[in-house]
């Protein structure tokens, strides 16, 4: 089968590039759409004159200007109780709230009065004579409804006032700078000026008011501490006083002299244990050596000269030596024995003077220490009074001085002239905002578009080559459509459906197709009218023609013609009656027709059995040209069938009709059978919509060749 080149060398490319913007194919869908878009601009600037120049109530906006001071003016060397304001972006940002804070924009309103101003107090403002709740109230009365009544209480009414305020009102920051400047809009240009002006004065006098109120209570509670802190300085000195009466003199050099005595006591003890515990021992030795009843050791342990001499005259045997020795031996136990005892003596004594003394030592250092932590006490409290005494004195002072964080930088002058509505930009935009809008209407419709209005967008979505675009021919009834191609053979319809013949001939010059089968996707798209006009055209260049209605379900081919048809190709294929009685002859159309008939056996089965297809082969033997016009694709397997046979497959869209969905999934069904149609006609083209719709209309450059 042959088919014509392909648009885009494969169908069905909806998909793509879909992600891509046709750029080109966007500003031709905005060039179609011009009398829209210029339409909606036009109907959007009328409404913005009548809005700037009928609406719109004048407006006037003044400026003032405050500058933050970072650095303040050093009356007194004295630290204030309010601190300056630093020039970071916090705080910046902090005064902005400020200005704008509802207390501020409160004693604004009540400065000014403005709760008596109907700009700002809604409860004010007359009543317009059309309004909704005008209308509302006098239905409510013609069905004798009460109206609601509604007590605003003064606090909503101020609170309304100054939302109205806030919303007259802007503070902004310039950028790198410490100042502010506040903007008012307003009906009146002196009532903008006043209001940005007092509204910079009540800033800069909220500022010495809130530092006033900040020292005044610092020096408040300043004078209660005082008082209490000059109370805790004096208990404390009556407590030290007292405690220094009740305890024996004591400071830390006697504390001291103690601590030495203890240690002179200490040494003498060591020292005194020393001989007691050696006249201890000697004692003990001499016992020992008495007991031993051996003179000479007694002798030796004592070193007595006395003892030695009597130890002589013992050994010597001289009268009175034994009595002697005996007598200086208990002499020297006794002796031994009253050293041991007074040393004992000693050292007891002396211990109890180092109890003593280091008794008297713990007592006075606790004395002491309490005594050292009530002058700490009296002295810290002595310190913090005198310093709050001093800051109070110093707040004192600051009360009478108080400056403010800013200045009035620059005064709001009455603007000469309205800021809004600025009508000249009220045009602009609303010219803007109507071609915008009418492009964007533009493009959704175009986006919302499912059906095909031109040849390149079906070539664009299917994939094929649109051979054939045939406009809708006006007749009232079809049996009319043959006598308007006869009798305006150089008619926009006439002309299209040559041009299809051409495209169909010229697509293989050697071997043009002989069997050519009409489809569309669903009935009503025209392939019938077509399929006649087709073969009008081919028996016009002397070609045998025969025209076969292929749509044995609906038959709706004798509704183009007059003349009597008893037998169709079925009667001819089962035998019982020859091809020449079942073929009519048509002088208008000057082909053969053979009509369809009805028939038990199914449709598809019927054109797909051996029999059909020989009875074609057999038709090709007698005419050039064999063209079936087919049922719709969707609509039965007919059309699937018949494809087979074709050498040429011509597929019918209705303009502005079939949808994309009903035209890609025909093509898909053909294709499911190796079935590619050889080209796609646009038919039933109504000029009229396609200037309304903006494509132009492409038979009007060649009018002149027309003759309708």
């Amino acid at each position: 089968m042959k088919q014509f080149s392909s648009a885009s060398g494969h169908p069905h490319n909806e998909a793509t590039d879909g992600d891509e913007i046709d750029l080109g194919n966007l500003l031709q869908t905005l060039w179609r759409g011009k009398l829209w878009i210029a339409l909606c601009g036009f109907l959007a600037l009328c409404l913005g004159g009548f809005y700037g120049y009928g609406i719109a109530v004048p407006v006037y906006t003044a400026k003032s200007a405050v500058a933050l001071e970072s650095r303040q003016e050093q009356v007194m060397d004295i630290e204030s109780v309010v601190t300056g304001l630093g020039g970071d972006q916090s705080t910046i940002n902090t005064e902005v709230e400020v200005l704008r804070s509802r207390e501020l924009i409160e004693t604004l309103v009540l400065d000014l009065d403005l709760l008596n101003d109907p700009e700002f107090n809604s409860a004010l403002q007359p009543n317009p004579r059309f309004s909704i709740g005008v209308i509302v109230g006098a239905v409510r009365g013609i069905f004798g409804a009460q109206e609601p009544s509604f007590l605003v209480s003064e606090r909503t009414t101020l609170d309304r006032t100054i939302n109205a305020v806030l919303d007259a009102l802007s503070v902004s920051n310039l950028r790198q700078s410490f100042v502010f400047e506040i903007t008012a809009t307003t009906q009146d240009p002196a009532k903008s000026a006043l209001i940005a002006n007092r509204l910079a004065e009540l800033y800069i006098e909220n500022q010495i008011s809130v530092k006033f109120e900040k020292t005044e209570a610092a020096t408040a509670w300043l004078s209660e501490r005082v008082s209490g802190l000059q109370v805790e300085l004096e208990s404390a000195q009556a407590e030290l006083k007292n405690f220094s009466t009740n305890t024996d003199l004591i400071n830390a050099d006697a504390l001291a002299a103690l601590n030495r005595q203890v240690k002179d006591l200490r040494d003498r003890r060591l020292t005194l244990a020393a001989q007691a515990e050696a006249t201890a021992t000697q004692l003990e030795r001499l016992r020992n050596a008495a007991e031993a009843g051996d003179p000479n050791v007694f002798a030796e342990v004592a070193q007595d000269t006395l003892l030695d001499q009597a130890l002589s005259r013992l050994k010597e045997g001289r009268e009175g030596g034994r009595e002697a020795f005996s007598s200086r031996r208990e002499a020297l136990i006794a002796q031994a024995e009253l050293e041991a005892a007074r040393a004992r003596s000693q050292l007891t004594a002396i211990e109890a003077s180092i109890a003593d003394v280091t008794s008297r030592i713990d007592n006075q250092s606790e004395e002491l220490v309490t005594l050292e932590q009530l002058q700490r006490e009296v002295e810290a409290s002595r310190l913090l009074y005198e310093a709050f005494l001093s800051r109070l004195k110093e707040t004192s002072i600051q009360q009478g001085i108080q400056q403010a964080d800013s200045r009035l930088l620059s005064r709001a002058v009455v603007p000469p002239a309205p800021s809004a509505p600025r009508k000249s930009r009220i045009l602009a935009l609303s010219l803007i905002l109507g071609l915008m809008i009418g492009a964007a209407a533009v493009l959704l419709r175009e986006m919302a578009q499912n059906t095909f209005r031109t040849p390149e967008d079906l070539e664009a979505k299917t994939g094929y080559t649109v051979i054939g675009q045939i406009p809708n021919i006006s007749v009232k009834a079809r049996r009319s459509v043959l006598e308007y191609l006869t009798q305006k053979p150089n008619s926009a319809a006439a002309e299209a459906v040559r041009n299809l013949r051409t495209s169909i001939l010229l697509a293989n010059l050697d071997t043009p197709p002989k069997v050519i089968m009409s489809t569309s996707s669903v009935p009503g798209e025209g392939k019938t009218t077509q399929s006649i006009a087709l073969a009008q055209n081919f028996a016009g260049l002397g070609a045998k023609v025969l025209l076969i209605e292929g749509d044995i379900r609906r038959r709706v081919l004798s509704e183009y013609f007059s003349h009597d048809h008893p037998n169709g190709f079925l009667s001819v294929m089962s035998g019982d009656v020859s091809l020449n009685d079942a073929i009519v002859h048509d002088e208008a159309l000057n082909a053969d027709i053979l009509y369809g008939e009805k028939s038990r056996v199914n449709a598809a089965d019927l054109f797909s059995s051996r029999t059909f297809g020989e009875f074609i082969n057999e038709l090709r033997n007698h005419y050039d040209h064999i063209i079936i016009d087919s049922p719709p694709v969707l609509a039965v397997p007919d059309a699937r069938v018949l494809g087979q046979l074709a050498d040429a497959i011509i597929y019918s869209v209705k303009w502005d009709s079939a949808t994309h969905r009903q035209v890609l999934d025909g093509l898909r069904s053909l294709e499911s059978v190796n079935l590619k149609p050889s080209g796609l006609i646009l038919s039933q083209i109504d000029r009229s919509k396609l200037k309304r719709y903006g494509y132009g209309d492409s038979y009007g450059a060649y009018a002149g060749y027309y003759t309708n």
